[in-house]
């Protein structure tokens, strides 16, 4: 029997480079043998052999940020309209969603909202407004809506009037003899890092990420401890001075984006304590991937945390506030077996209501029930 045909557009990186790219992944890994998938991607010499039963459409990637973005997604869809023969099309993120109506012409159309990118200080006033713009389009669109944030959902609903339903996102669960621990040995080794360790990590190092609240705690408690901090450096050059600026009195290691995830997760595994000081989010998969772990949390308050676990799962300090974070993190080394309860309990939340393999069941009855529409 012929499997139904689907289009993943709106992602650019396959192989995954983590975020949003990471749960398309674990998706199609979970749904390939129900569905023949075709992702839509930046050119890159490891995606067609990739996930062998995915195919791909490769396009290079155009210059000029945000506008080069658009101009792939644009030509994204006018392929798969002209050239695509396609039972459903699931678009990924609100600035691609721009096309869902173009796409809905032809296909039935699922789009899929990640977060609120004008949230970020990544970008610029004009590239705030403009995804402020992609959202209103996103909301008129005529696909259907769905969003991996409860918060973020909420607020949609509020605003425009329009119901958008909530799928979280899930984590494809691995096995600890599966993680790279002679990798990370051997990454910590190699910045001179030793015994117990703090550890963040995110794609990009930017300010919302709140990696400079971290500093300004440790800095705050006179800790001297090894710190890694694993992420893109290069996305903001100012931001990086500042944390450059804060580390000059710690034993902080920037040791780069990290995008295998069994090496990261054996990282994880390696630290005393994740913290994640997250000034704004989706719904984090690094939350999720921690958690699942077993290895404790301190986190930021903010709402699309704590729509995730519950305050005897993981440690909450106010959002943005150093001085609290510091007397968490005091808290948190004097109350080590506490930590680890909570480590526990948030590991099972995962396990219980996480897990990929429960996810993409919502995803199967969504594609399912647009599949049995006719095809225009």
């Amino acid at each position: 029997m012929q499997k139904p045909k689907i289009a993943i557009i709106g992602e650019k990186f396959w192989p995954s480079r983590g975020g949003t790219s990471r749960i398309i992944e674990d998706t199609l890994v979970q749904l390939k043998d129900r569905y023949d998938f075709t992702m839509y991607c930046y050119t890159h010499p490891e995606a067609a052999g990739h996930i062998p039963e995915v195919k791909v459409v490769q396009f290079n990637p155009y210059p000029f940020g945000a506008l080069g973005v658009f101009f792939f997604y644009l030509r994204c869809t006018l392929h798969a309209l002209r050239q695509g023969h396609f039972d459903l099309i699931h678009v990924h993120k609100t600035d691609a969603a721009v096309f869902a109506s173009m796409l809905a012409r032809k296909y039935p159309v699922i789009a899929t909202s990640h977060e609120a990118p004008y949230r970020r200080d990544k970008w610029s006033a004009i590239g705030k407004a403009y995804f402020r713009l992609m959202e209103r389009t996103f909301m008129a669109s005529k696909a259907t809506l769905t969003c991996i944030s409860r918060p973020l959902s909420e607020y949609y609903e509020q605003k425009y009037g329009r119901k958008v339903q909530y799928i979280p996102n899930g984590v494809q669960l691995t096995s600890k003899s599966d993680y790279h621990y002679e990798a990370a040995d051997s990454l910590l080794a190699k910045h001179g890092v030793s015994g117990e360790f703090l550890f963040f990590a995110a794609r990009r190092i930017m300010g919302t990420k709140g990696a400079h609240h971290l500093l300004k705690a440790l800095n705050l408690a006179g800790y001297r401890g090894p710190v890694v901090i694993a992420g893109d450096m290069d996305q903001l050059p100012a931001y990086t001075r500042l944390l450059e600026d804060l580390s000059k009195t710690l034993d902080v290691k920037f040791v780069g984006f990290i995008n295998n995830k069994e090496t990261l997760l054996a990282l994880v595994d390696r630290s005393k304590f994740f913290v994640f000081p997250s000034e704004t989010e989706g719904m984090s998969i690094m939350l999720l991937e921690v958690a699942s772990v077993g290895t404790p949390l301190i986190c930021s308050d903010i709402p699309e945390n704590t729509a995730v676990f519950d305050a005897d799962e993981v440690l909450y300090f106010r959002n943005k506030d150093a001085e609290d974070l510091r007397d968490k993190l005091v808290y948190a080394f004097d109350n080590e077996a506490e930590m680890q309860l909570r480590a526990d309990l948030a590991q099972r939340r995962v396990r219980e209501e996480y897990d990929r393999e429960l996810i993409v069941r919502h995803y199967v009855a969504l594609y399912d029930q647009h599949l049995a529409q006719p095809v225009r």
